[in-house]
């Protein structure tokens, strides 16, 4: 794990890293990015988003309720603390905990919101990681696979 070099005290100060995410359906491409996460800091948090900004994100809601996907992340052992992400604009969420270090797929490389967030976070001493997307296995994927026909 790493740490990093408090410039002002000269303390070593742990790395928090936030990982955002709906969580829905939770699969291998979601351990996959809380499993790398952990690795690149020392205390991994992880942000649920709510039905409310994931509807308002995607235009539709998760298939699992919000207090299951909080338990099912909480329960991860990589993740050192779960908690509900109320927060479209990721910069706000940053306000709220103060990582220092946020992950997303790598789908948001590039992107207008992505280079935003990007400039925004370097603003204040944060970073994005960027993880690869999993595209054979997502939360859409798996939604197409078990839709009933109306």
């Amino acid at each position: 794990m790493s740490e990093t070099e408090n410039r002002t005290e000269g303390a070593a100060m742990p790395v928090v890293g936030y990982a955002p995410g709906a969580y829905d359906m939770f699969h291998i491409g979601h351990l996959n990015i809380l499993k790398r996460a952990a690795a690149e800091c020392d205390r991994l948090v992880v942000g649920v988003v709510s039905d409310e900004v994931v509807l308002k994100a995607k235009g539709k809601l998760p298939i699992v309720p919000f207090e299951e996907r909080l338990e099912i992340v909480r329960s991860i052992r990589y993740v050192d603390d779960a908690v509900p992400d109320l927060h479209v604009d990721k910069f706000d969420a940053w306000r709220h905990l103060r990582f220092d270090v946020l992950f997303k797929g790598d789908d948001w490389r590039g992107t207008e919101r992505g280079i935003k967030l990007e400039g925004e976070l370097a603003s204040v001493g944060a970073r994005i990681v960027y993880f690869p997307y999993t595209i054979h296995t997502s939360s859409t994927a798996l939604r197409k696979l078990i839709a009933v026909p109306s």
